[in-house]
C-alpha cells in the first residue's frame, strides 16, 4: 500500500519505517523541517535501538521519504495514519490541536479523491474523541461524509521506547477501533502479516484500551514503590518480597480480580488494607495509593446504591449476600453494606441468597451479621420466586448459578441492575437491564 503517516515523532517514525520494512510505500509529514530533512538523508530524528539503521535501509530501498506537504504525502495514499503529539494542556486535558491540524490537512486532500482511503488515529485521545470531535472534523474538512468516500478507525500504539521497533513487530496484540465494520477490511489487512491477537472493536472501546494499559502500568511501579517504602520501614526486603509476590500466576499477575463489577469485601482485603495504612502511619510514610483504595472501593459501593436510588421505586431485592460465591461468608460482604444503606434509604428491602441459612451462621461471621445487618431476618426470603414476585427493582449482587436466568424472568414494571456482570441474557431481556460498570 501507499501510506501517509502524520507525525514523525517516536511513533510516526517508527511505525512507517516499520511498515516500510514490510513492503509499504510510506511518506511521513512533519511541521519540522529538520525531522523531514534528516529523514530524506537516511537518518532517525531520534534515539531508539535499530532505528538508525532501519531508517537508513528503507530510504535507501525508496520506500520511506518525508515532506512538509500534507497533499504530497497524500498523493494516492490509501491509508493516513495520525501519530502526532497529544501533550496535556494546563488542567490535565488532552491537547488535540496537533490532531486537529494533522485531520483538516488530511480532509483537504481527500475532497478531490474519488479512491477509497482510510484514516486511522494512533494518537492517544480520549474516548469518544473520533466520533463527537475527529469524524465530524474530517467530514466538514473533506466535505464529504464518513462511510461514503472514506473509513474511519482508531488504531492505538502499544510501542515502548527503547524497544518499540521489537515491539511493532511482535506486540502483545493489535487493537482496531472502527466506525464501521463493514468498511474496515482494508486497514484490517494492512495488520495480518503481524503474528498477534487482532482485536476489532469500537472505536470507544479502543480509545479506552490505551488508556487502560497506560494506568495500570503507572499503578503497577506506584503499588512496587509504595509496598517498598512500607518493607524497607519494618526491616524486610521489597525485591525479595515482590520477586515471591509475581511468582504467583494464578492470582497475582493474571486476569482475576482485573474484571468489572461489584465492590470487594470479605474477611482479609478490608483489614489488610487498614493494617497497611496503619503501617503507613506509624513509620511516617505517606502511601496515598494503598490508603485510597478502601475510599475507592467505598466509591464504587455508594454508586450502586446511588443507580437503584435513582430508579425512584420502593419495592427491592437484592439477589447475593455473602461477598463471594460458594461460602456463606458475610464478613464485610458489600452487598450487607449496600441492604444496609437501602433500608436507611427507606427502601422495603427483600434477599435472597442460595447460601445464607441463619441458623448455620457461627463465631465472628455470625457476630458480624448480628453487628452491621441486625434487620437480616426479617428481610430474607427463602426461594428466587419470593424475592421475585412483588418486587420493582431486581439488584443481582451475586454469582450464583440461579441468579443466572434472572432476567429473562422479570414481569412487566420489573427491571434489573447487575451488579456483577453475569452472561449476556439476549437483546430481548437486556434493554430491561442496567449494569453498574457497563
Amino acid at each position: 500500500m501507499r501510506i501517509a503517516v502524520f507525525g514523525l515523532g517516536y511513533v510516526g517514525c517508527v511505525t512507517g519505517a516499520c511498515l516500510a520494512q514490510m513492503g509499504h510505500e510510506v511518506c511521513g509529514v512533519d511541521i519540522s523541517p529538520s525531522k523531514v530533512r534528516m529523514i530524506n538523508d537516511g537518518r532517525a530524528p531520534l534515539r531508539e535501538k535499530g532505528i538508525e539503521r532501519l531508517v537508513r535501509q528503507v530510504v535507501r530501498a525508496g520506500r520511506f521519504r518525508a515532506s512538509l506537504e500534507a497533499g504530497e504525502a497524500m498523493e494516492g495514499a490509501e491509508v493516513s495514519l495520525v501519530c502526532v503529539g497529544t501533550p496535556s494542556r494546563r488542567g490535565g486535558g488532552a491537547n488535540l490541536a496537533y490532531l486537529f491540524r494533522a485531520v483538516k490537512e488530511i480532509g483537504m486532500a481527500l475532497r478531490l479523491r474519488h479512491s477509497p482511503h482510510t484514516v486511522a488515529v494512533r494518537s492517544t485521545v480520549p474516548p469518544g474523541t473520533m466520533e463527537r470531535l475527529v469524524i465530524p472534523a474530517l467530514e466538514r474538512s473533506a466535505r464529504k461524509k464518513a462511510g461514503a468516500r472514506f473509513e474511519v478507525c482508531f488504531h492505538p500504539e502499544f510501542l515502548r521506547e527503547g524497544s518499540s521497533i521489537e515491539d511493532f513487530f511482535h506486540p502483545s496484540r493489535n487493537v482496531i477501533g472502527v466506525a464501521r465494520a463493514e468498511g474496515a477490511e482494508r486497514f484490517v489487512q494492512l495488520w495480518r502479516p503481524i503474528k498477534a491477537p487482532l482485536f476489532v472493536t469500537s472505536l470507544k472501546v479502543a480509545e479506552m484500551v490505551k488508556y487502560a494499559d497506560n494506568a495500570f502500568h503507572a499503578l503497577k511501579v506506584a503499588f512496587a514503590n509504595e509496598l517498598g517504602a512500607l518493607a524497607k520501614s519494618v526491616g524486610s526486603d521489597s525485591r525479595e518480597v515482590i520477586r515471591i509476590f509475581i511468582e504467583d500466576r494464578k492470582l497475582n499477575i493474571s486476569p482475576l480480580y482485573l474484571k468489572p463489577g461489584f465492590a470487594f469485601g470479605g474477611p482479609c482485603l478490608p483489614k489488610d488494607l487498614r493494617a497497611l495504612g496503619r503501617m503507613g502511619k506509624a513509620a511516617g510514610l505517606d502511601i496515598p495509593l494503598l490508603e485510597s483504595i478502601l475510599r475507592s472501593n467505598q466509591c464504587h459501593l455508594n454508586r450502586a446504591r446511588e443507580l437503584i436510588l435513582a430508579t425512584g421505586e420502593r419495592r427491592v431485592s437484592v439477589l447475593g449476600l455473602v461477598f463471594k460465591s460458594d461460602t456463606d461468608d458475610l464478613r464485610e460482604s458489600p452487598s450487607c453494606q449496600l441492604v444496609k444503606a437501602l433500608v436507611e434509604g427507606g427502601k422495603q428491602v427483600k434477599v435472597y441468597d442460595p447460601q445464607v441459612d441463619l441458623a448455620r451462621l457461627i463465631g465472628a461471621n455470625r457476630a458480624y451479621v448480628e453487628s452491621a445487618l441486625p434487620e437480616l431476618p426479617r428481610l430474607l426470603v427463602g426461594s428466587l420466586e419470593e424475592a421475585l414476585a412483588s418486587s420493582q427493582v431486581i439488584v443481582i449482587a451475586g454469582h450464583h448459578p440461579e441468579f443466572a436466568g434472572v432476567a429473562r424472568k422479570l414481569k412487566r414494571g420489573q427491571t434489573a441492575i447487575d451488579l456483577v456482570g453475569l452472561p449476556d441474557p439476549g437483546p430481548a431481556a437486556r434493554a430491561r437491564i442496567e449494569g453498574l460498570c457497563w
